[in-house]
C-alpha cells in the first residue's frame, strides 16, 4: 500500500489533473486505486467538483470527498462562513489509512496550497501529509511568478520534515514563452532533482483514452509514466 499527497504552489494550478493522470497511470497498471479530496470549497451541493473530473479522466471510480463548502475560500473560512464543521485532520487520516489497507494506492489532493488551514486551530495538508507519513507531489505553474512560490513552498515541506514526491507543472503551454522555458531548469535546481513531469494544458479537455496516453507521456517512471525531463528540455531552446 502505499499513500501520495499531491499540493499545489496555489489555487489553480493543476492539482487535479495531475491528480487524475497519477490515478490513470496506477489504474492502467491494474492497481486498485482511491482518491481522497478532503475538503471541496466553492462549488454547490450539486455541483460536480473536483472528484468529478478525476472520475471522468482517469476512471477510477473509488472516491471520497470528506467535506464540501459552497464558497470559494480556504476550507476553514469556507466552513466558518458557511456555519459548518470545519474538516477534522484526525478524521481524515484515519479514513485515508483505513483505504491504505484495502487499496494499493491512495491519492489526497489538497485545497490551495500546502499550508491553507483546514480549521480555526490551523490544521493544514502538511500536517495532514506528516500525520500519514507520506510523500508530497507539488504541482506548480510553469509562468513567471512560479519560482518563488515554489521555492517557499519547498522550504515550507522541509521544515515540517516531509518528503518530496517529486515537482510536476500541471498546465504546460502549447507555445511556451521565454519565462517558461527558463523556468523549467530553476524549478530543477529549486527541487534538485529532474522534474517528475509537464501536464499540456489542455489535458483536462481530452477523453479518456487519450488522457491516459496524455498521463504517460507527462509523468516520470516514478510516477508510472514515461516522461523524461531530459528530452522534454530538448523540445525547446532557450
Amino acid at each position: 500500500m502505499s499513500i501520495l499527497v499531491v499540493t499545489g504552489t496555489d489555487t489553480g494550478v493543476g492539482k487535479t489533473i495531475v491528480t487524475a493522470a497519477v490515478a490513470s497511470l496506477a489504474r492502467e497498471r491494474g492497481s486498485s486505486v482511491a482518491v481522497v479530496k478532503p475538503a471541496q470549497t466553492g462549488v454547490g451541493e450539486t455541483e460536480p467538483g473536483d472528484l468529478d473530473d478525476v472520475i471522468r479522466l482517469s476512471g477510477v471510480t473509488t472516491t471520497f470527498e470528506l467535506a464540501r463548502f459552497p464558497d470559494p475560500l480556504a476550507p476553514a473560512a469556507a466552513a466558518r462562513v458557511a456555519g459548518l464543521p470545519p474538516v477534522s485532520l484526525d478524521l481524515a487520516a484515519a479514513r485515508v489509512t483505513e483505504l491504505a489497507a484495502s487499496n494499493r494506492l491512495v491519492v489526497v489532493e489538497g485545497a490551495g496550497g500546502l499550508l491553507v488551514r483546514f480549521d480555526e486551530e490551523g490544521a493544514t495538508l502538511a500536517d495532514l501529509a506528516r500525520a500519514l507519513r507520506a510523500p508530497v507531489l507539488l504541482v506548480t505553474r510553469a509562468a513567471l511568478g512560479t519560482l518563488n512560490h515554489t521555492a517557499l513552498t519547498l522550504e515550507a515541506m522541509a521544515n515540517r520534515g516531509l518528503d518530496l514526491a517529486g515537482v510536476v507543472i500541471g498546465s504546460w503551454p502549447a507555445d511556451p514563452g521565454l519565462a517558461e522555458r527558463c523556468n523549467v531548469a530553476d524549478l530543477e535546481m529549486l527541487a534538485a532533482r529532474p522534474l517528475a513531469g509537464a501536464l499540456p494544458a489542455e489535458a483536462g479537455g481530452l477523453d479518456r483514452p487519450s488522457f491516459a496516453r496524455t498521463a504517460h507521456a507527462g509523468l516520470a517512471p516514478v510516477l508510472g509514466g514515461g516522461f523524461d525531463a531530459t528530452a522534454f528540455r530538448a523540445t525547446f531552446r532557450l
